[in-house]
Order: structure tokens, then C-alpha cells, then sequence
């Protein structure tokens, strides 16, 4: 978890954190600075959000499993992606920050 942190995170990123939650997991909180793009998505073909084009990827869903997941399908694709173990549960155990679209508090759904 600190290693995602430290990649995606502060005034010099050099990784994109990449959500792969559905709408309304993402929706009640994520990450701050993460990008929007379910494996629901990924899985049937749907292009990556142009934020992401060209930089190294670190993929968070949920608890593990998801991210997993997207990562092999994005690394199939090409991408340098990683998955963050134990997801937005262990971000948020770590006191990492979360918040819903409008910058507000968020919470892992």
C-alpha cells in the first residue's frame, strides 16, 4: 500500500492509480487523483480514459481480486500495470485519503 501511495500520489507522480471498481463503489469514495475505469469495462474491449495513455499504471479495486484481474488483462494489452493488494479496503485502513466526486469524504462501498 505505501508503495501505490508513494508511485500515485504527492506533487511528483509517476504512476497513474487506475479505480476499476463499478459506478457506485466509485462513486461513494476512491482514492484522490484516481482515474475512473471498471473491469466491467476493461473485460468487454472498452478503451482506457486518455489520462492513462502512455504511463505506468498502478490498478486498486475493492480488496484485491478485481485489480488482479485488470492488471493481466491490461499487461496483455500492453500497459505497465501493477495491482494494489488488499485495495481500497487497506488504502483506507492505512489512512490514506478518500473522497467522492466532489472532493468530500468518502467511504469504501
Amino acid at each position: 500500500m505505501e508503495e501505490a501511495h508513494r508511485r500515485t500520489q504527492g506533487s511528483n507522480p509517476r504512476a497513474v492509480l487506475l479505480d476499476v471498481r463499478e459506478r457506485s463503489e466509485w462513486d461513494a469514495g476512491h482514492a484522490p487523483g484516481a482515474v475512473y475505469a471498471p473491469l466491467s469495462g476493461l473485460v468487454t474491449g472498452s478503451a482506457l480514459p486518455q489520462a492513462v495513455h502512455g504511463s505506468p499504471l498502478v490498478v486498486m479495486c475493492r480488496s484485491g481480486n478485481r485489480s488482479q484481474q485488470a492488471a493481466e488483462l491490461l499487461r496483455a494489452r500492453g500497459a505497465d500495470a501493477v495491482d494494489v493488494k488488499g485495495g481500497m479496503k487497506a488504502w483506507a485502513a492505512a489512512g490514506y485519503p478518500v473522497v467522492d466526486g466532489r472532493g468530500n469524504n468518502g467511504s469504501v462501498a
